[in-house]
């Protein structure tokens, strides 16, 4: 494979201030994070949403900011690993697909028979009533 990588210390970053739109995740991270405060107020469902995206914001500003690159080499650029790099073959990809397809429903599944089985609040009482069982 014949590749080239030009660097450009300097100008890393050159991309976010030509392209104003990939400020997103950043603004996402910000926004959201002023956000998770909603916890002070009781409200847990929009902290815990707000907290997630707060997450998906930081790991997408540093995504677009090193895009293309994953693990830049500061000895050499050509020794850098890129998103093209390390992708799998099609078929590969096409075997985790399917594998994924079929397998992610039957643990859906079975994670959710396993919470409806061990649902409930264990009281005292219960556990005396229970005392021969093994735990």
């Amino acid at each position: 494979m014949n590749e080239t990588v030009v660097e450009l210390s300097r100008l890393q970053f050159a991309a976010t201030a030509m392209y104003h739109f990939l400020f997103a995740p950043l603004m996402v991270a910000v926004l959201t994070g002023i956000g998770s405060n909603l916890a002070m107020l009781r409200k847990t469902l929009a902290a815990f949403v707000a907290s997630g995206l707060t997450m998906t914001g930081i790991i997408g500003t540093a995504g677009v900011a090193l895009f293309p690159f994953i693990m830049p080499s500061s000895a050499d650029p050509r020794s850098s690993l890129t998103v093209w790099d390390s992708v799998s073959s099609h078929l590969t990809l096409g075997l985790m697909f399917w594998a994924t397809v079929i397998f992610m429903p039957l643990i859906v599944i079975y994670t959710s028979w396993a919470y409806k089985v061990m649902s409930g609040k264990v009281t005292e009482r219960f556990i005396e009533a229970h005392d021969k069982a093994a735990y």
